[in-house]
């Protein structure tokens, strides 16, 4: 997916915490979440698009989409964990 040499210069553009992949099965309860409708973006957006992946925020407050192998680093399409609940 994401180069390992390229993952490890990516960090958050708000806090400049590291990333890494987000493990399967998060990105699998992200998408679920996104298919039932219950996921917005830190911009309040719906987010109507499943993810490929996910670069999780070293916190593990926030990650950022995956999308057709690209990573989407902005701020306001970070999706806030705090949303998943199932």
């Amino acid at each position: 997916m994401i180069n390992k040499d390229l993952l490890d210069m990516l960090v958050c553009p708000e806090s400049h915490q590291p990333l890494r992949l987000a493990e399967a099965d998060l990105v699998t309860r992200i998408n679920r979440a996104i298919e039932r409708g219950q996921v917005k973006n830190a911009g309040g957006t719906k987010v109507e698009r499943t993810v490929d992946g996910c670069l999780l925020r070293d916190d593990e407050q926030l990650i950022y989409p995956v999308l057709d192998e690209i990573p989407i680093l902005l701020v306001d399409e970070a999706i806030l964990l705090d949303q998943l609940n199932e």
